[in-house]
């Protein structure tokens, strides 16, 4: 395991993104609170901070790059819908479940890449249920045509 090897001393900005701790995704926890330093209350950043975690100016502008706007977060969770549709053959999507994406992004140096990613399905459907109000009718159009009859 990563931390026998660290002697008590965590160099956390050279913690791979992989790094897993007890079932969390600890490399890419750290990650995105070195990068969301600006949005963090002043006694998160003092306990980070406390624990060696410090804000990066460069993942915070990468971060401000990648920011997903509502519009492109309702584009994202309708594919993944349609995706578990297409599949499971019904809308139900269960609470916990995490549908596994591929995309094709820019990598490094600019060649394409796939990246897989596993989007919380389960909790958009049920976040869009209790936002429904506030969703457009274009918005509740889509959701009812991939099934989901509370749209």
């Amino acid at each position: 395991m990563w931390w026998l090897d660290t002697d008590g001393q965590v160099y956390w900005t050279r913690l791979p993104l992989d790094t897993v701790f007890e079932g969390e995704q600890l490399g890419r926890w750290v990650q995105a609170q070195r990068a969301g330093w600006p949005g963090l209350e002043e006694d998160q950043r003092g306990l980070l901070t406390a624990i060696g975690i410090e804000g990066d100016l460069e993942l915070v502008a990468a971060d401000a790059k990648t920011t997903v706007s509502r519009g492109d977060r309702f584009a994202q969770g309708l594919a993944a819908l349609a995706q578990f549709v297409e599949r499971e053959q019904h809308p139900r999507v269960p609470r916990p479940h995490k549908e596994q994406v591929e995309a094709v992004e820019a990598g490094p140096g600019g060649e394409e890449q796939v990246v897989v990613t596993h989007f919380a399905l389960g909790t958009w459907l049920n976040n869009q249920k209790a936002r429904r109000a506030k969703l457009t009718p274009g918005q509740l159009a889509q959701l009812a045509e991939h099934g989901v009859e509370w749209a």
